[in-house]
């Protein structure tokens, strides 16, 4: 016959018995088995939670790696194409397009934002008509166009708002009529989201949605997303006067709700990981669909600490994926989107 462990002593005065205090409360006891620990699990992370970003490029047949993006190319559009059926098949609902734009284009008015011929639009209709059924989400930005790598015009040193509101209304239209199915604005000038509704009611895009990038702060995790699109190049002076600074968590709600108010289907918050409380709020605040962009540098900063051994970088990424859900999210932009899948369909 075993003989009963003794009981164990807690210290405190007069030697209670450990499980008199716990008086049956024992938090472990769902966590013993697989099947337990599945059945209370709070947050899941399923293929339908995301959306891969893809990087456009000029040319036929190209996948050009991005070096502080490892495994991440700019892609022709016949590529993107070849990828955008791959992710369908994986199960993804959606992928966002990003283009690198040949500097010979890129001038003061970003007027190729403007070119309905341009890679984004061109990009859109090849998929669109590819037979491919997978939702296009086109970022609405300046950025990409611009020769001073803002993401609005400049008139001397000052990011002037207005007038680059009415040029990315212009570019939502032209990017619906390419087959875009949300217009996702990324810019954070003031009024953008309520100037992008009417446009698009008005040329007869009522369906089109909106994704608003509502709470995009100043950002140092950004680089590796600006080497893709060309921008790190470009870029003249930072982007702090429109940008959110990253110590203001009230004043990015005000920034949602203003966005909710001018007519936003979707939300998101970017970066991600550093700003979850931010992600938390809004969901927790609006109940609006919300997502959260983990953005180049989380995603290089993975990579980088897997490729030294310092994690395990499965077991890393699915982690940070599902902390995204946990926080309130209802889908993710990333890199490890094709990763992901890949994993959640074993």
């Amino acid at each position: 016959m075993t003989t009963p462990a003794p009981p164990l002593s807690t210290g405190f005065p007069h030697d209670h018995d450990l499980t008199d205090i716990l008086q049956g409360r024992r938090m472990r006891r769902n966590r013993q088995t697989d099947w337990s620990r599945s059945l209370v699990r709070e947050s899941t992370l399923t293929v339908g939670d995301l959306i891969w970003p893809i990087f456009l490029v000029e040319g036929t047949a190209i996948r050009q790696p991005v070096e502080s993006l490892p495994d991440v190319s700019r892609m022709s559009v016949d590529e993107a194409v070849t990828a955008t059926r791959e992710a369908s098949d994986l199960g993804i609902p959606a992928v966002a397009l990003f283009p690198y734009t040949d500097p010979a284009l890129r001038d003061e008015s970003a007027s190729e934002a403007l070119n309905p011929q341009n890679l984004v639009c061109r990009a859109c209709r090849a998929i669109k008509t590819s037979g491919s059924d997978i939702g296009v989400i086109t970022d609405v930005a300046l950025d990409p166009y611009t020769s001073h790598g803002q993401d609005g015009l400049m008139v001397g040193n000052e990011i002037v708002n207005d007038p680059s509101v009415a040029h990315m209304a212009v570019q939502s239209i032209i990017q619906a009529e390419a087959g875009a199915d949300v217009i996702a604005p990324s810019d954070m000038m003031d009024g953008r989201v309520g100037a992008i509704r009417r446009a698009l009611d008005g040329a007869g895009f009522s369906n089109t949605q909106i994704m608003a990038y509502s709470a995009k702060f100043a950002s140092s995790f950004y680089g590796p997303f600006r080497d893709a699109v060309g921008s790190s190049a470009t870029l003249k002076g930072d982007k702090r006067t429109y940008q959110l600074d990253p110590a203001n968590g009230d004043e990015a709600l005000r920034e949602v709700a203003l966005d909710v108010s001018e007519g936003a289907d979707m939300v998101m918050v970017k970066p991600g990981l550093p700003y979850l409380d931010i992600l938390y709020r809004t969901k927790q605040a609006f109940q609006l669909p919300t997502f959260a962009y983990q953005v180049s540098g989380e995603y290089a900063m993975i990579r980088a600490a897997a490729a030294n051994g310092w994690i395990d970088e499965e077991s890393a990424m699915m982690e940070s994926l599902l902390a995204f859900k946990r926080a309130g999210a209802d889908g993710v932009l990333s890199y490890f989107a094709p990763m992901a899948a890949q994993i959640l369909n074993r």
